[in-house]
């Protein structure tokens, strides 16, 4: 872990860590009970990417995400109420509980959306970084994908096309070494990402995943880079799901002794470490975790009781110009 940073920086990063553990902890439960529907791809033991890159971002910058996306969209700011009640697919939740858990989108902080298809983020959010070019802003566009990406076609698009057109985007990817339940090492040929970045003429660098110190310092200096006007960047963030794919995935296929080593590198259990040893109360430690376990209860128990969106909303948001007729509606 870095030294370098204080005390301070070092509470934001793990309370923003438990946030999205303590979210997902309290998604993952109410799927189980039957009152979320659909399943769930959750990013536990993965907190650190999100945390580490997204406290570096200011709200109009851009993020585009993949379908395990709820850490990214709490990271940069969406709003928990709204998160839990789209997973319930409930009015008021971001997407009018349209989008559920794999497309959830805000806006309002610059998050794109999250999803369903593998890469599928990636041509967006360089899109989004073309656009903020030709308008000169100075803000930036981050998108988020997992090892799994990288053999697809879209990642070779994005990447030449942001090398291409010198666009501010920085490309984030979350390498927990499995693309489903496939190790991605045996399905991906050539030495992997940062090469076939390099390839395209985008830098890029590797970091520990779980240690959200190194992902934050990386991320910043990045971050600064490419708002700079440097230019795409790469960051791969080695890091490891604890959980199976879905929520319905026991992951019985995995290792068990290889899960059990990397619960012992955990990135909130890590920081909690670092943070008895610069000297925060063990009391203080336990009330923040306590706090976001409390707020995503609160968020589950608002979910449960929102009403469930109106049928006459199911045709809007839809893009129909042009299309034949369906259902009555040109």
């Amino acid at each position: 872990m870095q030294s370098q940073h204080n005390v301070k920086r070092l509470v934001e990063l793990y309370s923003a860590m438990c946030r999205i553990r303590a979210f997902e902890t309290a998604a993952l439960t109410a799927h189980r009970e039957g009152v979320i529907p659909g399943p769930l791809h959750v990013s536990i033991g993965q907190e650190g990417v999100a945390t580490g890159v997204c406290l570096n971002l200011r709200p109009d910058d851009r993020i585009t995400s993949n379908h395990r996306g709820h850490g990214h969209a709490l990271a940069k700011g969406a709003g928990v109420q709204g998160m839990m009640r789209e997973l319930f697919g409930r009015e008021g939740g971001h997407c009018r509980g349209k989008g559920g858990s794999m497309h959830i989108a805000d806006f309002s902080v610059g998050m794109l959306g999250a999803n369903g298809v593998v890469s599928g983020g990636i041509p967006i959010a360089v899109g989004a970084a073309q656009g903020l070019k030709m308008t000169k802003s100075d803000a930036i566009a981050v998108c988020f994908f997992g090892d799994g990406a990288i053999n697809r076609g879209p990642f070779l698009e994005g990447l030449n096309w942001a090398a291409l057109y010198h666009l501010p985007v920085l490309f984030i990817c979350e390498d927990n070494g499995v693309a489903a339940f496939t190790r991605t090492d045996t399905v991906t040929a050539g030495p992997g990402v940062i090469a076939r970045a390099a390839s395209l003429g985008v830098p890029g660098e590797t970091v520990d995943g779980n240690d959200v110190m190194a992902v934050d310092e990386a991320a910043g200096r990045l971050v600064a880079e490419v708002r700079a006007g440097k230019g795409p960047r790469l960051l791969q963030a080695k890091t490891y799901r604890i959980t199976g794919h879905t929520s319905t995935d026991a992951a019985a296929w995995r290792d068990s002794a290889e899960v059990e080593a990397a619960k012992t590198r955990d990135p909130i259990e890590k920081l909690a470490g670092l943070l008895a040893e610069r000297g925060v109360a063990a009391t203080e430690i336990d009330g923040i975790r306590s706090a976001a376990e409390a707020e995503m209860a609160e968020a589950v128990a608002d979910a449960k009781a929102a009403p469930w969106p109106d049928e006459a909303i199911a045709y809007d948001d839809v893009q129909d110009v042009g299309a034949v007729a369906f259902g009555g509606r040109a």
